[in-house]
């Protein structure tokens, strides 16, 4: 704590981290009402929401530790820092941001993905939102795309108090408790009826600050018979500390309407990244989830899709990739609630040099869902015989008017699959990476070529570093 310095705030500090040469405010480690209240004063928020955040610490000190997934024995909740501000205000312009938190993100192509002429572009940096733009052609279809602060504090506060955390309630479980209590940026989208979202919009997290959380918000509404395509990427760098990532996301899509989220996470090794995401679809409505994650020590991940209207239907497309030191505990969840409702579950999971892979799938058909359809398929590659991979199905089946299919494969690269390529010219490395690549291509394929090129380049790396 030598480089910390106080300042008038009782709770709030000013650092400089000297390597990368960074100011920041945040509040202390721990979980207080006193905490609580401050950052909800530096947020702006209105009464109801410092209420919330007050209950949602009450309901998080209360609940016990869910007993699923790996252990987190190495992660303190008490020495987390859970909100770190840089000294930036959110700008629209990329020429406006700092020069060092402009660094760190053009290392991640956003500016980019800029000129690629994404629909919208946000970027966050720790707890807050720095860069925020929106095509024009967006704004006039209606379409609103902003960051939660903004949301809550103008025009959408109505909207967002309507819905936040309405599908992921804050006794859920602890973390979700957590998040609602100390949430910080994050994005808000709303696209009004028949709304068509051609170009994707983007959000991209950046976790900078060692010992730190970080618990963004994505809320979308996405209205009768609009579609869009929303993209998140997660990155952050390695320290020799625990950091958290407990962030939310709520998805409410309506009647016709699609909605396809996907995302790339690539934390670093140090991470417990310990998010919910979830989804509720009206009559005809469609989800589609498109994720590849990546790096995290320990992962709880399991994005769940609520088809509450008749004819509505979700799939969901993933690769995870588990190397030396990680755990990750994965997968989806599906409730079908509609009649003739339809669900589709395809995932991929790769394990190497002695990482630690489960697969979860949970299939959910209640007696109201007549006639409705559920498959699920899941792939599991291991490099190597240090390596772990297990899958756990659950099938809850409430009418026999259904028809619901699973499958499950385990297997190992071949040895004359790398042999043949080998004998063409290329190396070992090289023939395993691109074997694996092949194995992911059902989730590369649905991303926008530079999102594929950024998750071929993620397996390649693995594959070199473990």
């Amino acid at each position: 704590m030598s480089d910390i310095k106080e300042v008038k705030e009782p709770s709030i500090y000013d650092f400089r981290d000297e390597e990368r040469d960074e100011d920041f405010y945040k509040v202390d480690a721990g979980l207080t009402e006193d905490i609580i209240r401050e950052i909800s004063k530096e947020k702006h928020d209105p009464e109801w929401m410092l209420e919330f955040r007050l209950n949602a610490l009450k309901v998080y000190k209360e609940m016990e530790i869910p007993d699923w997934g790996p252990p987190i024995d190495g992660l303190d909740l008490n020495n987390i820092v859970t909100y770190v501000k840089p000294k930036t205000k959110m700008v629209g312009s990329w020429d406006e941001v700092p020069a060092d938190i402009k660094n760190a993100f053009e290392k991640l192509g956003i500016p980019q993905a800029e000129r690629e002429a994404l629909a919208g572009v946000g970027a966050q940096y720790d707890s807050e939102i720095v860069y925020h733009n929106v095509k024009k052609e967006v704004e006039d279809q209606g379409v609103v795309y902003t960051d939660m602060e903004s949301a809550i504090t103008g025009k959408y506060e109505q909207m967002v108090k309507d819905h936040f955390m309405k599908l992921v309630p804050v006794n859920d479980h602890k973390f979700a408790a957590l998040h609602g209590a100390v949430w910080s940026g994050g994005s808000f989208v709303y696209a009004p009826p028949g709304a068509k979202v051609e170009i994707p919009l983007q959000s991209y997290f950046r976790l900078n600050a060692p010992g730190a959380g970080q618990f963004e918000h994505t809320l979308i509404i996405v209205d009768e018979g609009a579609d869009v395509h929303f993209i998140e990427g997660c990155s952050a760098p390695k320290y020799n500390i625990a950091n958290l990532h407990a962030g939310c996301v709520e998805l409410f899509v309506g009647k016709n309407a699609h909605l396809r989220y996907s995302t790339i996470e690539n934390w670093s090794k140090n991470m417990y990244n310990l998010n919910t995401k979830r989804a509720i679809c009206e009559e005809g409505g469609t989800i589609e989830w498109i994720s590849g994650s990546f790096g995290s020590h320990v992962s709880y991940l399991y994005p769940t899709s609520v088809l509450k209207g008749d004819h509505s239907h979700s799939e969901f497309t993933g690769v995870t990739f588990a190397g030396a030191g990680q755990n990750l505990d994965t997968g989806a969840k599906v409730i079908h609630i509609g009649k003739h409702t339809s669900s589709f579950i395809d995932t991929k999971s790769i394990t190497k040099s002695g990482g630690i892979n489960t697969y979860r799938s949970s299939v959910e058909i209640r007696p109201t869902a007549l006639y409705s359809k559920a498959s699920v398929n899941c792939g599991s590659l291991m490099i190597d015989s240090e390596s772990r991979s297990d899958t756990v199905p659950a099938m809850d089946i409430r009418t026999d008017t259904a028809d619901v299919g699973h499958e499950a494969k385990i297997g190992r690269i071949s040895d004359d699959a790398v042999f043949y390529m080998m004998s063409r010219g290329m190396s070992e490395a090289a023939a395993k990476a691109m074997i694996v690549s092949g194995f992911a291509s059902p989730v590369s394929k649905e991303l926008p070529l530079e999102y594929a090129a950024e998750m071929n380049n993620l397996i390649k790396l693995e594959m070199e570093t473990g």
